[in-house]
């Protein structure tokens, strides 16, 4: 069975995990969240503290969409 989520932050799409023999990859949506481009996790979740965490700590600086 495939398995694929998506990983929100602030109301904004970080990337997408998708389940693999070494656990989780990740793929990024957003330029804020290429530093974890290709890294694997334990679990989606572990995938999401990431992308919380690097939001956190101003390494993933989200722009607000320009309409």
């Amino acid at each position: 069975m495939f398995k694929a989520y998506v990983i929100e932050v602030l109301n904004r799409t970080a990337g997408i995990v998708t389940a693999d023999e070494r656990g989780f990859s990740f793929f990024s949506s957003e330029r804020a969240f290429d530093s974890l481009e290709g890294q694997h996790f334990a679990s989606a979740r572990e995938a999401e503290r990431a992308a919380r965490a690097l939001v956190a700590t101003g390494g993933g600086r989200l722009r607000r969409a320009v309409i």
